[in-house]
């Protein structure tokens, strides 16, 4: 009988394939139409926002219509906030998996970042669905501005979640900190805030936030005309997120063991 020998990469593949799959059924088959929340939770806050600005008669901010603008915005911070949420929780979520040894923490992690950045994806194409049928232009000036973008918002939340993963395994109490962080960062990030019309020495300081960065560049590949930042670079925000994710990595090297033996 031959033994078939199978590389290390082919075994991680495999295992990656398996732990999607389980993420998938588990968080769109979760509940009676789980799916269904997880796709309309980000509309659902785009559209509370844009029955505010309705109420307050805001039509444009920045020269930016200001449905689009709202909608950019939220659904950027969101491709941040849920993959860096997610990623939080998934070794103690896929706890009972770490009896294989094939399965290793950091791969929950990676493998529930990946799912929920194709979660995202899916959310942004309703968002925009929904705005071409209300008759506004969807179509972005610059489209390689807003994958980099998203694309660099989803790595920074991976990085987020690589380390607070480990974090809240060897501190529990480090999730509510977490939970707190995220409000602010909310505000912070320019989500409800037009970051290009607050004064200095403010703006500069908003600046140091990687994710200003990310969200502005996204609306920026609509409308060029958008006042924002002066200074916009989706190189600082990768800089972040690459610097995140090699700390992520090392502290799930470094904590492996002790992570599954928690």
């Amino acid at each position: 009988m031959s033994v078939v020998v199978r590389s290390g990469l082919s075994v991680t593949c495999s295992a990656w394939k398996a732990l999607l799959l389980r993420e998938t059924v588990n968080r769109l088959a979760a509940g009676r139409a789980a799916w269904v929340w997880l796709l309309l939770e980000p509309l659902i806050h785009v559209m509370f926002m844009l029955a505010m600005f309705t109420a307050v008669r805001v039509h444009t901010v920045g020269g930016i219509d200001a449905t689009l603008w709202l909608t950019i915005g939220m659904i950027a911070f969101f491709q941040f906030r849920r993959t860096a949420t997610q990623c939080t929780h998934a070794i103690n979520a896929n706890r009972a998996l770490f009896t294989y040894r094939q399965v290793k923490p950091v791969d929950t992690v990676l493998v529930r970042a990946a799912c929920e950045g194709f979660l995202m994806l899916l959310v942004m194409v309703m968002a925009m669905a929904v705005l071409a049928l209300l008759g506004h232009n969807i179509l972005p000036v610059d489209p390689l501005a807003l994958f980099g973008a998203m694309f660099g918002l989803w790595l920074i939340g991976l990085g987020f979640g690589l380390v607070t993963s480990v974090a809240v395994e060897l501190i529990p109490e480090f999730a509510k900190i977490i939970n707190i962080v995220m409000l602010p960062a909310y505000f912070l990030s320019g989500v409800m805030v037009q970051i290009g019309a607050i004064p200095e020495p403010y703006r500069s300081y908003l600046a140091l936030n990687p994710l200003v960065h990310g969200l502005e560049t996204a609306r920026v590949s609509f409308a060029p005309y958008y006042h924002t930042l002066t200074g916009l670079s989706l190189a600082y925000l990768y800089l972040w997120a690459l610097l995140l994710i090699f700390l992520g990595l090392a502290l799930q090297l470094r904590f492996a063991e002790r992570v599954v033996r928690q």
